[in-house]
């Protein structure tokens, strides 16, 4: 354990002193660039203040500035610590059991994504969130904390929270300032209890009537209106500090089948594709979107072997080099049915790394995000994944966390009055 506290203390200085450079025009001196002087074995060990140097409040893009002190720190960490950034791990509970401390500490994942199942109470929530970083508090970087909190049926939050209503109410309205205050809010709840992550906003236009999965998560089923008010609300969430991810590219509003159980296929060409699914997050890029969510949907006319998550011509043509998004890619649940029914859970994961996609979401079984975390590290010792390819995505992932100065501190339990008034006024305005 002392041997692991002073390598986390060592990287997070290391992290601290190249962030700090590159946030300057003077070239680092020999002092600034050295490494710190080991502790001696009776020197008192001291949890390690993970919280990333300031910057810039967030702001539209992915560019931070710091591209070459980021280089200067991955050139510094291990291939299992690089791994380990690009995982994104559910857990088991509502409390960190060994194996979720286990998984934060050793494995040196890079997020956590908590589900209705794990969160009982406001009180026990930000217990457990707590509880996760300081999991962490051994590793140089903090962890991305994520939920999914859309509103409506999608709300992962305690009953002290006031309820935010769907998509579609917002979309009722077609007020793009409706869209802003929806994301200001959702992002106010899940900052309050110490998330730093929501995927949301939701982007899917409602064009199938049948379909099971997306329904009033949408704004409505014209391009214009989900694009109008999709970026209001991404721009909603990013103003108070919270990642937006948007999703599910490129687009799950036309399936009639839900991909948690089985892989929905859209039978489209990239033209139709173009005229409609891909209008609003073509335009959400554009503004500068930080993260996308890629769907588990087969795509047949455009990629007639894989779904666009383990897609090359998907996730590194369409969405990459023709639509020119730089930010970080993160896979839907990789243990959905749409994917575990099809492939392997370790062919899946190096395929979609092998695609472009930077984090890989394991949302379900401490085993899987092991076989996961094996596959890669296997893939880039036999040389079927470069490590030069994990580096891209672990700068991406990396540029991000310091861009939102992300911090494994603790929150206090919260006074929810003023925050719940606001949600219960705004609702008001729409007449709920």
């Amino acid at each position: 354990m002392i041997h692991i506290r002073r390598k986390g203390i060592i990287i997070t200085t290391l992290f601290y002193t190249l962030l700090t450079i590159g946030c300057s025009n003077s070239s680092p001196t020999a002092a600034e660039t050295s490494l710190p002087a080991t502790p001696s074995p009776s020197a008192p060990q001291v949890t390690p203040d993970i919280t990333l140097p300031p910057s810039a409040s967030p702001t539209s893009g992915s560019d931070t500035g710091n591209n070459d002190s980021i280089d200067k720190l991955i050139a510094g960490m291990t291939l299992e610590q690089k791994i380990g950034q690009m995982l994104l791990a559910g857990i088991d509970g509502g409390a960190p059991d060994s194996e979720a401390k286990r998984m934060i500490a050793e494995d040196q994942i890079g997020g956590i994504i908590l589900y209705k199942d794990n969160i009982s109470s406001l009180k026990s929530m930000v217990s457990l969130i707590n509880g996760l970083k300081e999991s962490n508090s051994s590793n140089a970087v903090p962890l991305f904390m994520s939920v999914d909190q859309e509103g409506g049926k999608v709300s992962r939050m305690p009953k002290e929270y006031a309820a935010i209503p769907a998509n579609s109410t917002i979309g009722a309205a077609a007020d793009p300032q409706n869209a802003h205050k929806l994301g200001s809010l959702l992002a106010r709840q899940v900052l309050s209890a110490g998330f730093n992550m929501n995927f949301a906003p939701v982007l899917d236009i409602n064009s199938n009537p049948d379909n099971p999965v997306i329904g009033d998560r949408s704004f409505g089923n014209t391009a214009e209106l989900v694009t109008r008010l999709g970026i209001a609300e991404m721009q909603g969430i990013a103003g108070e500090g919270v990642i937006p991810v948007i999703k599910h590219f490129p687009g799950h509003g036309d399936t009639s089948v839900d991909s948690h159980l089985e892989l929905p296929v859209v039978n489209k060409s990239a033209a139709q594709l173009a005229q409609l699914e891909w209008l609003p997050f073509q335009a959400a890029v554009k503004e500068g979107a930080d993260a996308v969510m890629i769907a588990h949907i087969l795509y047949p006319q455009l990629d007639p072997d894989k779904p666009a998550s383990l897609s090359a011509e998907i996730i590194s043509g369409l969405l990459r080099k023709q639509m020119g998004f730089s930010g970080v890619v993160i896979t839907d649940d990789m243990t959905m049915g749409a994917i575990t029914d099809h492939y392997t859970l370790p062919a899946a994961a190096v395929d979609t790394v092998l695609a472009g996609s930077d984090i890989l979401l394991i949302a379900h079984g401490y085993a899987n995000e092991q076989k996961v975390r094996a596959a890669l590290l296997d893939s880039v010792h036999s040389g079927v994944i470069s490590e030069a390819r994990i580096d891209q995505s672990v700068g991406r992932i990396l540029e991000l966390k310091e861009k939102y100065r992300l911090s494994d501190k603790p929150v206090a339990v919260p006074d929810l009055t003023e925050l719940n008034q606001d949600i219960k006024s705004w609702r008001g305005t729409l007449g709920q």
